[in-house]
């Protein structure tokens, strides 16, 4: 599954545009301790955070973490939507839970969306 296909399956808003769109979608992880997504989260995951500052860019470029998935619509400033497109990094919301996103991408790649 790719990250474009992600988006359609799941029906996320994507504040980044055509940002790593066609990048391979691995696992998931979600946790809101940046220390804990270091150590933790995989190479082309998708990273479900209520985080929205500008240290996640960070983080996920050095994880190689190829979304990140903000719940429950919160809002994302504009200049970190900027530096995610510049970066190469997309940034995708959502209106349910992080936790309903994580049982949803759980299942989804389960299925065999990753190939």
């Amino acid at each position: 599954m790719t990250v474009r296909e992600l988006v359609s399956v799941l029906n996320l808003e994507n504040l980044t545009g055509d940002v790593n769109l066609e990048r391979p979608v691995e696992s998931g992880y979600t946790s809101d301790l940046l220390s804990d997504v270091i150590a933790h989260a995989g190479r082309n995951s998708v990273w479900i955070t209520v985080q929205r500052h500008i240290n996640i860019l960070g983080v996920a470029q050095l994880k190689e973490i190829c979304a990140i998935v903000v719940p429950r619509n919160l809002p994302v400033e504009e200049g970190v939507i900027q530096k995610a497109r510049t970066e190469g990094i997309a940034i995708l919301r959502d209106h349910r839970s992080a936790f309903e996103i994580s049982g949803i991408l759980y299942n989804v790649l389960q299925k065999g969306g990753n190939g």
